[in-house]
């Protein structure tokens, strides 16, 4: 199988996380092409059998260099297999609230970009506290303690499970 990798990431984790989807259905045999979502302007997906797109939350809303890309190319990624990847830190949790927010983030990333993908994973991301700014690192330590007691005096935590990603993978990849 020929597979588009496409991802725009603010702090980084969702390009790891892009990376790693590169990396397994590579070592599985698949065909793999990764790219910024920034630089898919002259991509044609239609030279691939599937795609998929990878994107975080923040406030409510995925990045716009990923919003452009599935706009610019919702006709060709509607004429393939497609795995939309959501990451955020709610993704974490099970507060009933924060699942409906990402739900609804999605569904208005659809809205605007006119792409509807075969099918969505919500993975959660990471907290990477050692690469905030400063009002950004209190924030974010502030969201945390309230939502995750685990978290000690502002260290990175990665929320992101491998094993469960690998299995969205490889059931996406049979299910084509």
């Amino acid at each position: 199988m020929r597979v588009l990798i496409v991802y725009a990431t603010t702090e980084g984790q969702t390009r790891k996380i892009a990376r790693f989807a590169a990396d397994h259905l590579g070592a599985a045999g698949h065909s793999v092409e990764l790219l910024h979502a920034a630089d898919g302007d002259d991509l044609d997906p239609a030279r691939f059998d599937g795609a998929i797109l990878a994107g975080s939350v923040h406030a409510g809303s995925f990045q716009e260099e990923l919003s452009g890309f599935a706009r610019d190319h919702a006709g060709k990624l509607g004429d393939l297999r497609t795995l939309f990847v959501a990451v955020s830190l709610s993704a974490a949790g099970s507060h009933p609230e924060d699942w409906a927010g990402l739900e609804a983030a999605v569904t208005r990333f659809c809205a605007q970009t006119g792409w509807t993908p075969g099918q969505v994973a919500h993975v959660a991301g990471a907290l990477r506290f050692s690469e905030y700014s400063f009002f950004r690192y209190w924030a974010m330590r502030w969201i945390a303690q309230h939502r995750d007691e685990s978290v000690q005096g502002g260290a990175d935590v990665e929320y992101t499970d491998w094993d469960a990603l690998r299995a969205v993978l490889d059931a996406w990849v049979v299910a084509g």
